[in-house]
């Protein structure tokens, strides 16, 4: 069972046409220059997305746990919610930033850099929010059938479910696609959802993929290959892998254009967040041609 970050890291038949295995191939590793990003005096940094300039995260030190947005120059902490709840920011489109916090229940939040707005599926016992663009949000919620993927516009709850999957785990939006994962009794595998299509997404060879980010028809998220665990750049035809040099684990978290944001863990248990740029032009992107349009380890794991 998925555990949120905020508390540490199929059987069934599918409609004919809903879910699609792609072929694809999985690249070597990228050319990419990688920055380590640490919030001064943290213990560890995560950082989970980007929007231009603007990178969300949370970092933890001596005098606790706080998010985190850095704008390529500084850190500035976001303010506790209610004065007591850590804000576990995930996503920022523009100025808004959306995320998650510990309460009693557990609730998903919207920041617009003055004010937050709880956000909580109605009959939910707990609700995380992971992906915001524009006014759209994503996340999953808890109740008595398990964990199911949602999409908020503002003023409605969707469920997104992949059909057959006993939980699906909604985590990043650009304009109408949605990308997560979903457990299909043994594994993780990733989807994409168009508004009307969930497509399966896996990295060829690997045990489980989760899937955290999109923008445009770039998709970031992490495998496991049964010895490590690895972040990936999907392009609709090719996965190739993001590692940071060094690095005993890379998890890619967040996208925007061709830069990507995650966290690694090093060899001394020390966790940091990376902005990756790439150095060479990225391999045009066919996932247009494909028709499909078609959550420390937390903590420690999640996500």
């Amino acid at each position: 069972m998925k555990i949120p970050r905020e508390f540490n890291s199929f059987g069934g038949a599918v409609c004919a046409g809903t879910m699609l295995l792609l072929g694809a191939r999985i690249n070597v590793q990228a050319q990419y220059n990688y920055t380590t990003l640490s919030v001064p005096g943290a213990e560890y940094t995560e950082a989970y997305g980007i929007s231009g300039n603007n990178i969300v995260g949370f970092y933890n030190s001596t005098s606790g746990a706080y998010g985190f947005l850095y704008n390529g120059s500084s850190y500035t902490s976001l303010p506790l919610i209610g004065g007591e709840y850590t804000p576990f920011a995930d996503s920022i489109s523009g100025n808004n930033i959306v995320g998650s916090y510990s309460s009693e229940t557990g609730a998903g939040f919207l920041y617009n850099g003055s004010s937050y707005t709880t956000l909580s599926v109605p009959g939910a016992s707990q609700t995380w929010a992971y992906g915001i663009s524009g006014n759209n949000i994503v996340g999953w919620y808890d109740n008595e059938s398990g964990s199911q993927g949602f999409l908020y516009n503002g003023s409605t709850y969707t469920t997104l479910s992949v059909p057959g999957a006993a939980h699906t785990y909604a985590e990043g939006i650009d304009g109408n696609n949605v990308v997560g994962y979903y457990d299909n009794g043994g594994s993780e595998q990733g989807f994409l959802y168009n508004g009307s299509t969930y497509t399966t997404l896996n990295v060829p060879g690997a045990e489980s993929t989760w899937i955290y980010g999109i923008s445009g028809n770039n998709i970031v998220g992490y495998y496991d290959n049964g010895s490590s665990e690895q972040g990936f750049l999907y392009n609709g035809s090719t996965y190739t892998t993001l590692n940071v040099p060094g690095a005993t684990y890379t998890y890619a978290q967040g996208i925007d254009g061709n830069n990507v944001v995650g966290y690694y863990g090093d060899s001394t248990g020390d966790m940091y967040g990376f902005l990756a740029t790439p150095t060479t032009a990225p391999e045009p992107s066919a996932l247009a041609a494909v028709g499909v349009a078609t959550w420390l380890i937390r903590r420690q794991r999640i996500r």
